[in-house]
């Protein structure tokens, strides 16, 4: 928890920050707030965004057998106050195991190795499995690339695995028969924009690198790099393996015979 930023309570509390909470977080931030009239008065919408990342499930029957299931199951117990009434929760963080579990409001909250953790386990599809909603929620804070290699070029000195795990990125390696797809993932930097303040002198640009409200996610994954025309004679040897022919990799050969034939046409 942001246990250094005065600001981050329960009021400020969004469906993104709430990620960066544990469930101890969770009832230190409601005990601080106790005395907040408006809290106790609106308590059921703060309870909304913490189910965001939260499983929470009220105690009804407070008994130490009772208790001992939800602990059994995981989850921590406290008291959350609602409306001057003290309340019994059972809370538990939401795990990020599967491509579903991906959200605009949790996908920052997670690093390369654990996306790629995720993917990894839908099915070992790749990249071109996932559909587009979830591409578009892991391209707004992931850089994303992918090769596709047969198996003996895929760590070639100095080829684009090397450089791109020289340049930060975490890879997952998915073989597809005598090939593999190598998929490419570095958390994008977060971008701020300057808000406009009207002072004695003027106009002048602002940014408060601790305000969330001044953080907007750089969404130009789309767009071509000026470097991309200057690839090197390895870098274009490697690019021209990708295929987007729906066969299987095993399958993508011609033997002799077919050769000649092919070359006869001609």
């Amino acid at each position: 928890m942001k246990e250094n930023n005065e600001n981050f309570n329960l009021r400020t509390l969004t469906k993104g920050s709430v990620w960066d909470l544990q469930e101890t977080d969770v009832f230190m931030l409601w005990a601080q707030a106790d005395k907040d009239d408006a809290i106790a008065e609106h308590g059921r919408h703060y309870l909304d965004i913490i189910r965001t990342a939260f499983e929470v499930e009220e105690i009804k029957v407070d008994k130490p057998e009772i208790l001992k299931k939800y602990e059994e199951r995981g989850m921590r117990v406290g008291i959350i106050p609602l409306k001057d009434k003290d309340q019994k929760w059972a809370i538990k963080k939401r795990p990020i195991n599967r491509i579903t579990d991906l959200t605009y409001e949790n996908i920052r909250h997670i690093s390369a190795a654990k996306l790629l953790e995720v993917i990894d386990r839908n099915f070992g599809g790749g990249w071109d499995s996932l559909n587009q909603a979830i591409q578009d929620i892991i391209l707004s804070a992931f850089d994303i690339s992918t090769t596709t290699l047969p198996k003996a070029r895929i760590h070639k000195p100095g080829g684009l695995y090397d450089i791109k795990v020289n340049d930060g990125f975490e890879v997952l390696e998915i073989e597809k028969g005598g090939w593999v797809e190598a998929i490419f993932a570095k958390v994008k930097p977060l971008a701020f924009k300057p808000r406009v303040k009207f002072g004695d002198d003027g106009i002048s640009d602002d940014i408060d690198e601790d305000d969330d409200s001044d953080v907007i996610i750089k969404d130009d994954y789309y767009k071509q790099d000026e470097d991309d025309d200057e690839l090197d004679d390895d870098t274009l040897t490697e690019e021209s393996y990708r295929t987007t022919i729906e066969e299987d990799p095993d399958a993508l050969t011609l033997d002799a015979a077919e050769l000649n034939e092919s070359e006869d046409d001609y």
